[in-house]
């Protein structure tokens, strides 16, 4: 029978870092993307932490974690957790990372392959130049003047009410747009505007995404690796899974159909039975 996860916060580099713990066995470590937090992963403990222990950090910058002036590169975040794995003394894991947390997930397994066992890498940056036109406008000059604006209190609560009287005549958001709202009402917090832009700008210029994979995942190729996407993915195309399958050698590429940018919350089941089935099989 699983434990119940404990919420816990810790202090890393000098900052609160806040993480879910919870269950026993071999550890899943997984990892949010953009203006996300462990909340996007919450639905899945229950349905893993049976027989694995599941780690579901908020990244500095997300959720309850501090958003400290400083690094927000891939790197910056890799070490973090590092640090956060060496402070519950844990030694290997299986790193799950959506998005930017997938592009997280392939530099930790670069700089740290010691301390990974598999990866799973769900609608993940790092594996093509292309992205939503949503995220390169933040890099624009002039973007933390407007951000601003745009995720004031009045903005927000127009959307809300928009989004409300479509609901009253039937039309329910799928996950795409619950979880962009989300982000979105996140950033009428300054300091999470500040790490936002920050992040962004770490990997995304405005022509698209700037740190590729490919310089990384040469040293990784016979890391066991599942790549996750839905076929609708209007944030980072589908396409670029076959990326990953031209420089990891045992890569297995799961589509589901319909599904966008946030497949396992499309389809949870599936995804949690992939994962289970995925961690077992043999090396």
């Amino acid at each position: 029978m699983s434990t119940p996860p404990v919420e816990q916060v810790v202090t890393l580099h000098g900052h609160p870092f806040a993480y879910s713990d919870s269950g026993e066995g071999p550890v899943l470590l997984f990892i949010h993307g953009l203006l996300g937090s462990q909340r996007q992963w919450a639905h899945l403990v229950d349905r893993l932490d049976d027989d694995h222990r599941v780690l579901v950090p908020d990244l500095f910058g997300h959720g309850q974690s501090a958003k400290p002036m400083g690094d927000y590169s891939l790197g910056a975040h890799a070490a973090t957790l590092r640090d956060l794995l060496d402070r519950l003394e844990i030694e290997r894991v299986t790193l799950v990372g959506h998005s930017l947390g997938g592009g997280i997930a392939m530099v930790f397994t670069y700089l740290f392959p010691e301390r990974v066992d598999r990866l799973v890498l769900v609608s993940s940056g790092g594996l093509g130049r292309e992205v939503s036109p949503l995220l390169r406008s933040a890099t624009l000059p002039g973007a933390e003047l407007v951000l601003p604006v745009l995720a004031s209190g009045w903005v927000r609560g127009r959307l809300a009410s928009a989004g409300r009287a479509l609901e009253a005549v039937g039309m329910r958001p799928g996950p795409d747009v619950r979880e962009v709202w989300s982000g979105f009402t996140s950033l009428g917090d300054a300091d999470t505007r500040r790490a936002f832009l920050a992040t962004t700008r770490a990997v995304i210029d405005p022509g698209g995404q700037t740190v590729t994979a490919h310089d990384y995942l040469p040293e990784a190729t016979q890391l066991p690796t599942l790549v996750v996407w839905g076929t609708r993915d209007r944030m980072i195309p589908a396409w670029h899974a076959a990326s990953a399958t031209t420089s990891i050698e045992r890569c297995r590429v799961e589509l589901f159909k319909g599904a966008g940018h946030f497949p396992h919350l499309d389809d949870p089941d599936r995804f949690a039975d992939l994962v289970r089935e995925f961690v077992a099989e043999d090396a």
